[in-house]
């Protein structure tokens, strides 16, 4: 995964007003955090971390304090009608160091002939990898799964130097058959009485 650099800026003020004011400048307030280091409180840019996290599980560039840090995102908050990133949290993490993060799950394949539904359990999966290597996703083939089939945790293949860290048991993808619409008490009814 390709290294995104942003500038950032160490921030000073804190409470509500002050992060207005950074955000009106097109900046995002953030916290980067880890390894048992002091929170340092910054500010990015808005556009540019916006574009950045568009990859899943990111690993970010920053210049701190004229110090270089190797962050992934951990949280991000984001502004309930405009979509905007309003905070977001960055996790230290060192080259060769190994992390825990969640991966999108995608699917290919059909399934069986029939009325049948596929439902996500889970749309990600908690994997543990190289900081440097972190998978954006995982592929699970549904080619030929019925009604009643599902797929655990464990029987997903993982990319090469990824290891599952969560529910090994836990069901990510389920079959399920179709239910019919039973008609309405109005449709009913109508139907019995142009019977008779």
């Amino acid at each position: 995964m390709a290294e995104i650099k942003l500038a950032s800026e160490v921030r000073t003020e804190f409470g509500k007003g002050a992060a207005r004011r950074v955000r009106r400048a097109d900046r995002v307030p953030g916290v980067v955090y880890g390894h048992g280091a002091e929170p340092v409180h910054v500010t990015l840019p808005g556009h540019d971390l916006l574009l950045a996290l568009r990859t899943a599980n990111v690993l970010i560039g920053l210049e701190i304090d004229g110090k270089d840090a190797l962050v992934i995102p951990k949280a991000v908050q984001r502004h309930p009608l405009k979509g905007t990133i309003e905070h977001v949290d960055l996790l230290t993490v060192k080259r060769g160091e190994k992390v825990e993060v969640e991966i999108a799950v995608h699917t290919e394949g059909d399934l069986a002939p029939g009325a049948n539904l596929l439902e996500f359990v889970q749309n990600t999966l908690l994997v543990e990898a190289e900081a440097t290597h972190i998978p954006e996703s995982v592929t699970v083939s549904v080619a030929g799964l019925d009604a009643g089939d599902s797929i655990v945790a464990k029987d997903i293949a993982l990319p090469k130097g990824s290891v599952l860290a969560g529910d090994e048991d836990a069901i990510v993808i389920q079959v399920v058959a179709a239910q019919a619409e039973e008609p309405s008490g109005d449709e009913a009814a109508e139907g019995e009485t142009a019977e008779a």
